[in-house]
This record gives C-alpha cells, sequence and structure tokens, in this order.
C-alpha cells in the first residue's frame, strides 16, 4: 500500500513545478511588453528637461520608479527560481520513493545483460547461431543458386547475397565455382563484394556482436565497451572475429536506442545503458559450457 502522504507530495511537487515556471514565464513576458515603453517615456522626458528643466524632477522619479520595479522583479525571480527548485527536488524524490514502494524498481541493466539475470535472457543470448550450411560442400551449393539466379553478369549480387546468406561470408571455393560457372569475372566479384559492406570475405563467429557508436552511445562509452569485448576476446588488430570463431564484434552507426545508450546487441537481442564489465560477462557465459 502506498501512503497517501507520498502521493499528495508528488503531487504537490509537480504543482509547484507548474505553478512556478508559468509564474516565471509570466513576469518575462510582462517585463518584455513592458521595457518599450519605459524607455520611450525616459526618452520623452529628456527630450522635456533638454527644452525646460522643470522636467528634471519628474524624469528622475521615473528613473527611480523603473529601478524598483525591476529590483521587485529580481527578488520575485529569486523567489521563485528557489521554490522550483524545492518543488523539483520533492517531486523527484517523491517519485523514487512512489516507484520503490510499488514494488516494480527496474532492474540493473549489468544484471540484464548478465545470462543469469533470467532463462529469457540466457535463452536468447546462450541460444547458438543460425546454422552456416558449412555442411554441404560449397561447389554443390553454388550449382544449385546458379541453376535458380542464372549465369549472366546481372546475376552477381544475386549470387553473392545467396553465398552471404548460406555461409555468413563469401567462402573463396564457392567464389571461384561462380567464376566457373556462370559470365562472371573473378574482377567483378572482387569489386562488387568489396564495395558494398554486407559482404565479408572472412569467416564470422557463432555469435555476432553489434555495438552501437551513433553520437549517444559514443558520448557514453561505446569506444570503451568495444575496446573491453576486443581485449577479452583477444581479438588482434585488423580482424573483428576471434580465433575460435566465436564472436565477431562489429560496430554499427545507430541500432534506434539512444534513450539505452550505451546499446549492444547479441545475436539479435539489443541490452541498453551496458558496461564494458556487463558486456564481457554476457559473453562469458555464452562461452560457459553449463550454459550451452
Amino acid at each position: 500500500m502506498i501512503p497517501i502522504w507520498l502521493k499528495r507530495s508528488a503531487v504537490i511537487g509537480a504543482s509547484g513545478i507548474v505553478v512556478c515556471v508559468l509564474l516565471l514565464t509570466a513576469s518575462y513576458v510582462a517585463a518584455r511588453i513592458r521595457a518599450p515603453k519605459d524607455a520611450r517615456i525616459v526618452e520623452d522626458l529628456k527630450k522635456q528637461v533638454r527644452q525646460d528643466s522643470a522636467f528634471a524632477p519628474k524624469l528622475e522619479a521615473e528613473h527611480k520608479r523603473i529601478t524598483a520595479a525591476l529590483q521587485r522583479r529580481k527578488k520575485l525571480d529569486d523567489i521563485l527560481a528557489l521554490v522550483l527548485m524545492a518543488a523539483a527536488a520533492l517531486f523527484i524524490a517523491s517519485a523514487k520513493w512512489l516507484d520503490a514502494s510499488s514494488g516494480r524498481r527496474p532492474l540493473p541493466m549489468d544484471r540484464l545483460v548478465h545470462l543469469k539475470a533470467g532463462p529469457k535472457v540466457r535463452q536468447v543470448l546462450a541460444r547458438p547461431a543460425a546454422t552456416n550450411g558449412e555442411e554441404e560442400p560449397p561447389a554443390a551449393f553454388v550449382e544449385r543458386i546458379v541453376q535458380r539466379h542464372g549465369r549472366s553478369k546481372e546475376a552477381a549480387i544475386p549470387l553473392l547475397q545467396a553465398i552471404q546468406a548460406h555461409y555468413r561470408y563469401l567462402p573463396d571455393e564457392a567464389l571461384k565455382r561462380v567464376c566457373e560457372l556462370t559470365e562472371i569475372t573473378p574482377a567483378q566479384i572482387a569489386g562488387t563484394s568489396s564495395f558494398y559492406s554486407q559482404f565479408r570475405r572472412s569467416p564470422m563467429g557463432r555469435h555476432l556482436v553489434r555495438v552501437c557508436h551513433g553520437t549517444a552511445c559514443h558520448v557514453s562509452g561505446a569506444r570503451q565497451l568495444t575496446e573491453e569485448l576486443r581485449r577479452r576476446l583477444e581479438i588482434p588488430d585488423g580482424a573483428d572475429t576471434d580465433a575460435r570463431r566465436m564472436f565477431t564484434v562489429g560496430e554499427v552507426a545507430c541500432l534506434g536506442c539512444c534513450s539505452l545508450a550505451p546499446v549492444i546487441m547479441v545475436d539479435g537481442q539489443t541490452v541498453g545503458k551496458v558496461t564494458p564489465a556487463g558486456a564481457c560477462e554476457a559473453l562469458d557465459g555464452i562461452r560457459s559450457p553449463s550454459l550451452t
């Protein structure tokens, strides 16, 4: 049961924020409207003083009035600012207490990344990647897809896409067989496979780890995250897959989860607000024989 006073505190805090913001906005707008009028009055009095010194006391009185009005507005704004900060603090504290009292305390992201956080997470992250089709010889597979897509040079991209989807990279034996069975030349294959980033010439690991390097993730430590993953997996410079071909670590421009930065995706499972230690714990769990 959530205490009534806790709910009232949250309402009071939210109401105080709204009222203070409205009053500060009204004060600002009123000052912006009043300032040109005061400036015109002072300018007119200055002209009158130049013609008749009898208007000097009136000009001085107007200066005092404007100065006093500015001081009153400043004091009011200072008081409203203090009340606004107090209301914001009350609202934030009440909201946290309400969340804790409701029993919906969010699970820490490091716990979520760890495979022991729950059976669903463990099942998704620990499952092996889809079969890469290496049980079928590349030559036999290429013969089948050539019959489907044709032997012309225009079939280069569909053939490479089919090979990539089947093996998760482009094996040299498969590419050689493509050149033997079709009009496609080795130079065309080399140019096409190097131009499009979707094609890989080296084998991928069983598990694909994507690290988001968008602006929000970059600011939140995506570079340190990538470097720690590569260090823990002992991936050499210039490569993206570990020696056992268990993991491939890649960088992506954005995963569309900026509010959860930094974000990684392991075999299609997105996890946000992950630390380098938490991400490495997840990969250690995947490699653990007890969880496979």
